[in-house]
């Protein structure tokens, strides 16, 4: 993108954010990358990287994690507790918005728990989050450094199996979450959607449920919704929100 253009785009998205009064954010994996987490879809993203021969959406299955439990938390220790993580320009700049009463809901596939670190309160978490784990047998709770920090298969003091609540391949979405996303975005004046390639259901088809004024896509590479929208901005999401008011 060259200068000029570029500063087009920022001006009026600026412009646009000024003006809102029910603005709604929609992210995904890309709002994280800049925090260190890994996208698991892009060209070098977990999902072409295999993992003692297994693919990585095998292991993060329903039947993979009841069938070879012990082999999906060497995985899931290894690859997607990310704590040390620490919350980016992006999120810090959500929450800021959130506070000054414009932004009203962050929707994230993520499950890192980064948009509630950087103070953000309204999230809707679509995938689950790796900060909550419980007991399938009597559902105690257990936080992120505890599946961490154990070996092999946690377990609970009642010999139950702890499962982190995170959305696995083969598990349904929670309907809650998606009913009070919907809603949201029903509501909105402004829809930004950034850091998601909108091919993984449900994001591409909560767009639909947008009647605003203004949608923006922010994303590195283009997406299957960029003609819809008003403002695309192919660039990284943290650097864009930095110099944003």
């Amino acid at each position: 993108m060259h200068g000029h253009e570029q500063e087009r785009l920022y001006t009026k998205l600026q412009e646009i954010i000024s003006e809102a009064k029910n603005m709604v954010f929609f992210g995904g994996a890309g709002v994280s990358t800049e925090s260190g987490i890994p996208d698991f879809r892009s060209v070098d993203g977990l999902y072409s990287q295999k993992y003692h021969n297994i693919m990585p959406e095998e292991i993060i299955s329903h039947s993979y994690f009841v069938r070879h439990t012990a082999e999906f938390y060497e995985f899931y220790r290894d690859k997607m507790l990310c704590l040390n993580a620490k919350p980016n320009a992006a999120h810090k700049k959500l929450a800021a918005w959130e506070q000054r009463g414009i932004l009203k809901a962050v929707i994230t596939q993520n499950i890192d728990g980064l948009h509630q670190m950087a103070g953000s309160k309204t999230v809707y978490e679509l995938h689950g989050s790796v900060h909550r784990n419980y007991c399938q047998k009597c559902g105690k709770f257990f936080d992120a450094k505890y599946i961490l920090d154990s070996s092999g298969v946690p377990e609970c003091g009642c010999g139950g199996i702890i499962k982190p609540d995170v959305v696995l391949y083969e598990e349904g979405l929670d309907n809650k979450i998606i009913e009070k996303s919907v809603e949201a975005i029903r509501k909105a004046d402004v829809l930004i959607i950034g850091g998601t390639s909108l091919n993984v259901y449900p994001a591409a088809g909560f767009i639909r449920y947008f009647h605003g004024k203004h949608l923006i896509i922010i994303n590195r590479d283009a997406t299957p919704a960029d003609s819809m929208a008003e403002l695309c901005i192919h660039d990284k999401i943290g650097e864009v929100f930095s110099v944003l008011d």
